[in-house]
């Protein structure tokens, strides 16, 4: 039984806006808890990509009482792989381990799914490791499944 009043969700206490390049103080160090990295040239270049896309809206940041709580960056692709329709990918997710259980990664998807949907794309996906059972188990909550792809991958640095 939730303690909410009628007609509020529980994302609603979460403030979703446009990630910024001026978030990427925040940006690395959240990812940095979850990494172990500091993956700031990534994020800088990931963070101008959003300032740039004026169109698409992929890359959002959460914020609880104007703290930032979390972040989601992506990308909208036409044609990938052979395919004629858009697909949205999800590059990175993080949520400040200080705001695990305040809902901040199901309002960062709440509000994609909303943006996504208005622009016609009705596909989402992403690539999580094996080994990130909570990463899997959040997805699976947001509803996501198995693709019916298989991604493949060749590493360089052994002879076949």
């Amino acid at each position: 039984m939730s303690d909410l009043e009628p007609g509020l969700l529980e994302t609603d206490a979460v403030e979703v806006r446009n990630l910024r390049s001026s978030d990427l103080d925040w940006v690395v160090r959240i990812d940095r808890q979850y990494s172990q990295r500091t993956r700031s040239e990534y994020f800088r270049k990931k963070l101008v990509e959003a300032d740039e896309d004026t169109g698409v809206r992929i890359s959002l940041a959460a914020l609880i009482d104007g703290e930032p709580a979390g972040f989601l960056t992506g990308r909208l692709y036409y044609g990938e792989f052979g395919r004629p329709e858009p697909v949205a990918l999800i590059d990175s997710i993080g949520v400040d381990g200080a705001r695990a259980g305040q809902h901040v990664g199901g309002a960062l998807m709440r509000q994609l799914t909303m943006n996504l949907r208005a622009l016609g794309v009705d596909r989402v996906q992403t690539q999580v490791d094996w080994d990130q059972g909570d990463l899997i188990a959040f997805f699976r909550r947001e509803g996501f499944l198995l693709a019916p792809r298989l991604c493949l991958e060749l590493s360089l640095g052994r002879a076949p």
